[in-house]
């Protein structure tokens, strides 16, 4: 009995270390040369995860800085958007304190049946006059390209529905030469009532004189004279965008032409009146550099003076970010001072003395600006002799008046404080001692 369980224990025990063995050789040759073999993959792939790391560290950097300017170009967009409108409630506010006052006159004259007409804007009566074109006629202007700022041509269904048709639907229209039509242009253009009718005149023989230089830059002119005088801010957007078309259409085809790079200056200002923070700095810049060759080719032209005294005056008074970020979208910050600004405006009353009430008014904020009082005095009282001609006469009118109240307030605190201060006193009391 004894001898038959001892050898059960040595069987167990044998098997026991039989099944050790297999389980160590098994270790040894399954699992061992695994391991050797990730060993290096794991290292190269620590060494990949590093360096992918650095790279993700560097572009996360980047990343962060575009990010900000990002945030700070919307920052300014939304800063610039809450001015504007402001700037149109201030608007309305003050066109409501002027029209309440006159809303029950108005009122009674309706119910008397007296108001029979109420008032169209120019795009309107350009509209009015003109007979419906045909629709088999509105298929062919039916080029809605775009430029390179993403406006409307000025061949555009658009522009074909809210103006004069083509001549050839307009058989009343007058044939007229090129050089006397340029003539009968420019002598309407005078009066500030006759710009419709000059831009009505333009737009009739578009068709024909369409390639002429002369012709193209005095439309694109009438476009701006039509910013000019509408009141409704579509029409507005309308008429410059259509007109900074233009313009750039002029310039590619004459660059030396000084006249295509000042109206096309100019419409770039109007059509940044619509535009966001960066296509405004965008606008600015061109608007500069196309005054600039202008004032090349015209040396003798008031009018490019006192657009670049307005350049230079409205540059000097750009806040620090504003500055900042032109400086971040173009890689310049825009510099000029109110000096600058003055010198220009001081030109273009060189050139044409009287030249305008905006100009004497500008004049008279730059010496304001400057501290020189009296010569801003001079220069109010120079602006209220000249007579009121265009709207932005009206505008400057007011503008002077504002200025000489500012002006006579300044004087009277200035008044005061001598009088306040003891030495004054002081120095009265003993020229009156003397005197007794």
């Amino acid at each position: 009995m004894r001898h038959s369980t001892n050898k059960e224990l040595i069987l167990g025990i044998m098997v026991g270390t039989a099944g050790i063995s297999l389980l160590v050789l098994w270790y040894h040759k399954v699992r061992k040369p695994k391991a050797t073999m990730n060993l290096p993959a794991f290292l190269s792939l620590g060494r990949k995860f590093n360096s992918v790391t650095l790279q993700d560290e560097t572009r996360s950097e980047q990343g962060t800085s575009v990010v900000f300017q990002r945030r700070q170009l919307q920052i300014l967009e939304k800063l610039n958007e809450l001015l504007t409108n402001m700037e149109e409630l201030k608007e309305e506010i003050r066109f409501l304190k002027e029209t309440i006052p006159k809303l029950e006159d108005y009122l009674q004259d309706e119910l008397e049946g007296k108001v029979t007409a109420h008032k169209i804007s120019p795009q309107h009566r350009a509209r009015k006059k003109r007979p419906a074109v045909p629709s088999s006629a509105t298929s062919n202007s039916s080029e809605e390209a775009e430029s390179e700022g993403g406006y409307i041509t000025a061949n555009t269904d658009t522009e074909e529905q809210s103006f004069p048709v083509p001549k050839a639907f307009n058989t009343h229209i007058e044939e007229l030469k090129l050089d006397v039509l340029l003539q009968k242009v420019d002598h309407l253009r005078i009066n500030e009532s006759e710009k419709v009718e000059s831009f009505e005149l333009l737009c009739d023989h578009k068709e024909k004189f369409s390639e002429e230089i002369e012709f193209l830059w005095r439309l694109a002119r009438a476009y701006g004279d039509m910013y000019d005088l509408s009141t409704n801010t579509q029409e507005k957007k309308h008429y410059a965008n259509i007109g900074k078309t233009l313009g750039e259409r002029a310039i590619t085809r004459a660059p030396m032409n000084g006249h295509c790079h000042l109206w096309y200056a100019v419409l770039c200002g109007y059509v940044s009146e619509f535009e966001g923070l960066q296509n405004k700095i965008n606008c600015g810049h061109l608007f500069k550099e196309h005054l600039d060759i202008a004032i090349q080719l015209l040396p003798e032209e008031p009018f490019l003076y006192y657009l670049k005294g307005r350049y230079c005056y409205t540059v000097s008074k750009l806040s620090w970010i504003e500055k900042k970020m032109a400086a971040t979208l173009f890689g310049e910050i825009p510099s000029s001072t109110v000096h600058e600004a003055l010198c220009n405006f001081l030109k273009a009353e060189e050139l044409q003395p009287g030249y305008s009430v905006s100009n004497y008014m500008f004049v008279a904020k730059c010496y304001i600006d400057l501290e020189e009082s009296q010569d801003a005095w001079k220069f109010c009282n120079l602006a209220l002799l000249l007579p009121i001609v265009t709207k932005e006469d009206k505008d400057a009118h007011k503008e002077v008046k504002k200025i000489i109240c500012s002006l006579k307030s300044l004087r009277r605190k200035t008044h005061k404080k001598s009088c306040e201060n003891p030495e004054n006193v002081k120095s009265k009391n003993v020229a009156n001692d003397r005197d007794e």
